[in-house]
């Protein structure tokens, strides 16, 4: 059996290039203060919930949460115009005309631009790690937040501890040819089917943790890893990185750890046929729903398909 490699079509949503994170403004802290009273803010609320309209997030006026930078805000970059951007938790706000809807970026992510993507995006992964990080890891220390919430540090020992990310695979399994493993988790709704994804174990690279994650959670062995590309998942602090591998449609499968309630082989005329009717969330009456298009497991999934 020949493996037949194919190429993301598109750089997954979140992976986009936006706005100029400027991180030499991070440890300039009078250049950071200076630029506050015209810098703008991004809100998220508890709910991770942030203020969209026509494809962009809506962005305030920084100096309404004060006449310096809160503790609990992060530096997000610089705008096009030169304003620098932070992201705060605070009540959101619409834009002075009325304009604009709440939304999260789960289920909206895909209809933002590339600049509010990177905003919503870093400031979710950032503001998340700091409301679990509030203690040091070394000595259990309060810990306060420097280099414009990049990191933080314990005051009595200068230990500096920084942004953690979780890596993770995402993968999908095929014949080589014409069909791909699709899995559905116990948690999920009835015909809703996605990749095989799991965390990296220390010691462990990226391709073996695709082989065990694949044997552990549907039982297949696969070989003929290769990479397909990236894309942070900030709920709460994930990196996917995407694989695809070549399986053998006549092994058994066996779900191992219990997270996978059944699996399937489906041709590319089925993967095609259930993503002209849109993703989960949509009203659809498909045998097949797939995950929504802000997920790098979807763009994987139309890569693959859009194959001859």
């Amino acid at each position: 059996m020949s493996a037949v490699t194919f190429r993301l079509r598109n750089v997954p949503l979140l992976s986009r290039v936006g706005a100029d994170r400027a991180d030499h403004v991070r440890t300039d802290i009078d250049a950071a203060i200076e630029g506050w009273s015209e810098a703008a803010v991004l809100r998220i609320d508890n709910r991770n919930q942030v203020m969209v309209a026509d494809g962009r997030v809506l962005l305030g006026a920084a100096a309404k949460l004060g006449d310096k930078p809160p503790a609990d805000a992060v530096f997000l970059g610089r705008l096009q115009d030169g304003r620098h951007v932070w992201g705060a938790r605070a009540a959101l706000e619409a834009a002075d005309n009325g304009e604009g809807e709440v939304a999260d970026l789960r289920r909206g992510g895909q209809t933002l631009d590339d600049v509010s993507a990177q905003l919503v995006a870093s400031a979710l992964a950032l503001l998340n790690w700091h409301e679990h990080a509030r203690y040091s890891a070394v000595d259990g220390s309060p810990t306060r937040a420097v280099k414009a919430g990049w990191s933080r540090v314990n005051p009595l020992t200068g230990h500096e501890e920084f942004p953690r990310i979780d890596p993770a695979i995402i993968v999908l399994v095929h014949d080589g040819h014409d069909r791909a493993v699709l899995a559905r988790q116990t948690m999920w709704p009835q015909r809703l089917f996605s990749l095989v994804a799991g965390f990296v174990e220390a010691g462990e690279s990226f391709e073996s943790c695709v082989v065990r994650e694949v044997a552990e959670e549907i039982g297949l062995a696969v070989s003929d890893v290769e990479y397909l590309g990236s894309q942070p998942w900030p709920f709460p602090r994930s990196l996917m990185v995407g694989f695809h591998a070549i399986g053998d449609p006549e092994q058994e499968f066996i779900f191992h750890d219990g997270e996978i309630a059944e699996a399937a082989w489906f041709t590319r005329a089925e993967v095609r046929e259930a993503l002209g009717h849109g993703d989960w969330s949509s009203d659809s009456s498909s045998r097949l729903l797939l995950p929504g298009s802000i997920s790098i497991a979807r763009e994987i999934i139309e890569s693959w398909a859009a194959q001859d």
